[in-house]
C-alpha cells in the first residue's frame, strides 16, 4: 500500500459530539482489567482487544495527545493491507482529534506504553458501507496488531485552542506554580516561519504579573519543575491584532501572528498570604522541616534582616555569629507583619517577608538599630527560623497546670483589655477557655475553679465582642455564661446590649427585665433600659409613620369610588335581609385594616429578625 496511507474522518461521530457539546474522554469508562492473550470488548461499539504485551507504569494517552505507534492491518481472513513495520517507519497522528478511523481512538486510548495489542473494529467504526477500494471491501471488519511506542501529551490549556502545550520533557513531582509564586524560566519564542522574536537563558518573575506575553503566565501554572514543553500560541494569548513593535534584541512580531514557544520550567518560589489582605506576604526561599509550626506563645528563634525598597539595612539580627534573636510569638515583641510570618514558617525554613506599613511600622517615622525607617514604607525581612518551643497546649498539661495556664491567660487578656487591644485579649480569654472547657478529669474543686473562670473569662470576650461590633458573637458567648448561671446580671445586660445593636429589641427587653429583677439597683442597667425605650420608640414612631401612610392611601381610593349622589346600591345578606353596597364596604375596610395591621405586626418582627441577620453578617 502507498506509504501517504492515512485512516478517514468518522465524520459522523465528530458532528454528533460537538452538537452535544462533549468528546470522547468527556466521559471516560473505566478500561477492563486483561492478561495477556485474553480478549475482551472496549466500549459500546462492538471494539474488541486482544492483549499480546503488557505495557508500562498506568498512564495512558489522552485525546490531544501525539502517539507514535507501530502496526499491521488485515482483513479477517488474514489478508494484509498495510504495515508501518513493513515501510520501518513509526506512525504518529494526534489521538482523538479524527485523524485515524474512531475504532483507533477508542482502541489505543485504553493502552500503555510498550503495551501491544490486537484490535478488532467493526465496520462502522472503520470504513463503513464505502470501504476503501481497492484494499478494503464494503463493509469490512478489520484487525489492528498495534503496538504504542509513546506519546507526547499535548494539552489544550484554556480549553479554547488559544494555548497548547506538547510536553517534551516530563517535570518532576505533582506541584504546580500558583497564582503568587515567582518562577524562574528558560524560553525562546518564534514565528510559524522559525524567526526568533524573543529568547532568555533565564529570567524571574511573578506569575501574577507575568513576563512577554500572557501565554507564558497561563502556561506556568500547569507545569511541574523541571518540565520542558512547546507552547503554540494562537493572538489572543499573545499580542492580538495590533502585535508588537521590534525593541533592543526582541524581534517585531506581526499583527494576528501565532508563534511557538519553547518554555522550561527550572523553579520556583512559593509565596503564600499571610494575612487575608495581601499586606504581608511570605516568600519561601528555602524549605524548612517537617510540618510543625509555632504556635501562639511559642518561643522562636531566628536569624533576621530588614530593608527598605531601596536596599537601605535598618536592623540586622543573629548574623555574624551572633546568637540568634529570641522572641514570642504574639506578644507584641516585634511587629505584627513579622509576628504573624513566622507563625506560619518551618524549623529550618529561610523566607522573603513583604509588609506594607499596616502592618509595619505605620505613617510615622521609626527610628531603627541601623537606620530610620519613614513612616508609610512598605519594609522587606529575610528571616530564618533556626528554632522554636511551643507553648504547651491543654492535652500536654495536667489539670492543676491546666487551671493555672488559664488564670493566666485571663490575666494577659485582662491587661490587653485595658489597653484597648480587643482583638488580642478577646485571643487571650478564647484560649484560656480552651484550657478548661473539657473538665469530666477535674475534681470537684478544680471544677468549681473552672466554673469560674470560664464565666468570667466568657464575660470579658463579650466586653470584647461588643467592643469590635461583633454583636453576634458576644450574644452567644453570654448564652454560654447564662448556661451556667441563669442568674448572671453582667450576662443578661451584655447579652441585651448585643441584642439592641442586632435590632433584636423584645428579647433585650426580656433580659433587662430580668436583669432587674435580679438586681433592680443596677445603674448600668436602668441605663440600658432608657436606651431600650428611646429605641423602642423610635421604631414605634417609624411605624406609625408608615402604617398612616398606608391607611391615608386606603382612604384616598375608598373617596375616589364614586360621586357622593350615586345611588347605592342594595345587597341580600345571608338571613335574606337587605342591606346597602356601603355597609358591606364598611365591614370589608375594618377586616381589611385588622388583616393589614396583623401583617405589618408580622413584618415589623420579621424586619427586626432580618436587620439582625445582617447586622452580624456585616460583621
Amino acid at each position: 500500500m502507498d506509504e501517504d496511507f492515512e485512516f478517514p474522518v468518522d465524520t459522523n461521530n465528530v458532528a454528533a459530539e460537538e452538537e452535544m457539546g462533549m468528546h470522547m474522554d468527556d466521559l471516560p469508562e473505566p478500561d477492563p482489567i486483561m492478561k495477556v492473550d485474553e480478549e475482551k470488548e472496549i466500549g459500546k461499539n462492538g471494539i474488541k482487544k486482544k492483549l499480546l504485551k503488557e505495557g508500562e507504569g498506568w498512564e495512558k494517552p489522552n485525546k490531544g495527545d501525539e502517539v507514535e505507534v507501530h502496526y499491521v492491518g488485515t482483513l479477517l481472513d488474514g489478508t494484509q493491507f498495510d504495515s508501518s513495520r513493513d515501510r520501518g517507519t513509526p506512525f504518529k497522528f494526534k489521538l482523538g482529534e479524527g485523524q485515524v478511523i474512531t475504532g483507533w481512538d477508542e482502541g489505543i486510548k485504553t493502552m500503555k506504553k510498550g503495551e501491544k495489542s490486537l484490535f478488532t473494529i467493526p465496520p462502522e467504526m472503520a470504513y463503513g458501507e464505502s470501504g476503501s477500494p481497492p484494499t478494503i471491501p464494503l463493509n469490512a471488519t478489520l484487525q489492528f496488531e498495534v503496538e504504542l511506542l509513546s506519546w507526547n501529551s499535548v494539552k489544550d490549556i484554556c480549553k479554547d485552542g488559544g494555548i497548547c502545550k506538547k510536553i517534551l520533557v516530563e517535570g518532576e513531582g505533582w506541584q504546580n506554580p500558583k497564582h503568587l509564586d515567582e518562577v524562574f524560566v528558560k524560553y525562546e519564542a518564534r514565528l510559524e516561519d522559525g524567526t526568533l522574536v524573543s529568547k532568555s537563558d533565564g529570567v524571574e518573575f511573578p506569575v501574577k504579573d507575568g513576563y512577554f506575553c500572557p501565554a507564558l503566565a497561563k502556561a506556568v501554572k500547569t507545569m511541574k519543575k523541571g518540565e520542558k514543553v512547546l507552547l503554540t500560541v494562537k493572538p489572543q494569548y499573545a499580542f492580538g491584532d495590533t502585535g508588537k513593535a521590534a525593541s533592543g534584541d526582541e524581534g517585531g512580531i506581526p499583527p494576528n501572528a501565532t508563534f511557538q514557544i519553547n518554555l522550561e520550567l527550572i523553579s520556583w518560589k512559593i509565596v503564600s498570604e499571610v494575612t487575608n489582605d495581601k499586606k504581608v506576604l511570605k516568600t519561601i526561599l528555602k524549605e524548612g522541616e517537617g510540618y510543625d509550626r509555632p504556635n501562639d506563645g511559642a518561643l522562636v528563634k531566628v536569624k533576621l534582616m530588614g530593608k527598605l525598597q531601596d536596599g537601605t539595612v535598618f536592623v540586622k539580627k543573629g548574623h555574624d555569629e551572633e546568637e540568634p534573636f529570641e522572641f514570642k510569638i504574639d506578644e507584641e515583641q516585634v511587629i505584627d507583619g513579622l509576628d504573624r510570618a513566622v507563625k506560619k514558617m518551618k524549623k529550618g525554613e529561610v523566607a522573603l517577608i513583604t509588609i506594607q506599613p499596616e502592618y509595619a511600622f505605620g505613617s510615622s517615622d521609626a527610628p531603627q538599630e541601623l537606620a530610620v525607617v519613614p513612616g508609610n514604607s512598605t519594609v522587606y525581612y529575610e528571616v530564618e527560623l533556626v528554632s522554636f518551643e511551643k507553648e504547651k497546649e491543654s492535652w500536654d498539661v495536667n489539670t492543676q497546670e491546666k487551671i493555672e495556664a488559664a488564670g493566666k491567660k485571663k490575666e494577659q487578656g485582662n491587661v490587653l483589655f485595658k489597653a484597648g487591644k480587643y482583638v488580642r485579649a478577646s485571643k487571650r480569654y478564647e484560649k484560656a477557655v480552651g484550657f478548661i472547657e473539657y473538665d469530666s478529669s477535674f475534681s470537684d474543686d478544680e471544677k468549681q475553679q473552672a466554673k469560674l473562670l470560664k464565666v468570667n473569662c466568657n464575660l470579658n470576650n463579650a466586653a470584647c465582642k461588643l467592643k469590635l461590633k461583633e454583636y453576634q458573637e458576644a450574644a452567644k458567648l453570654c448564652t454560654k455564661v447564662l448556661e451556667i448561671d441563669s442568674k448572671n446580671v453582667k450576662a443578661l445586660y451584655r447579652r441585651a446590649q448585643a441584642y439592641i445593636q442586632l435590632v433584636d429589641l423584645e428579647l433585650a427587653e426580656f433580659d433587662i427585665k430580668k436583669a432587674l429583677e435580679i438586681d433592680p439597683d443596677n445603674r448600668d442597667v436602668k441605663l440600658e433600659y432608657k436606651v431600650l425605650k428611646e429605641k423602642i420608640r423610635e421604631y414605634n414612631k417609624k411605624d406609625a409613620q408608615f402604617y398612616g401612610s398606608i391607611f391615608a392611601k386606603m382612604s384616598k381610593l375608598e373617596q375616589s369610588g364614586g360621586p357622593k349622589n350615586m345611588a347605592t346600591p342594595m345587597a341580600i345578606d345571608s338571613g335574606g335581609k337587605l342591606r346597602t353596597m356601603s355597609s358591606v364596604r364598611a365591614k370589608a375596610n375594618s377586616c381589611w385594616a385588622a388583616m393589614v395591621m396583623a401583617v405589618m405586626a408580622g413584618c415589623r418582627r420579621m424586619s427586626t429578625r432580618l436587620a439582625s441577620t445582617k447586622v452580624a453578617e456585616a460583621h
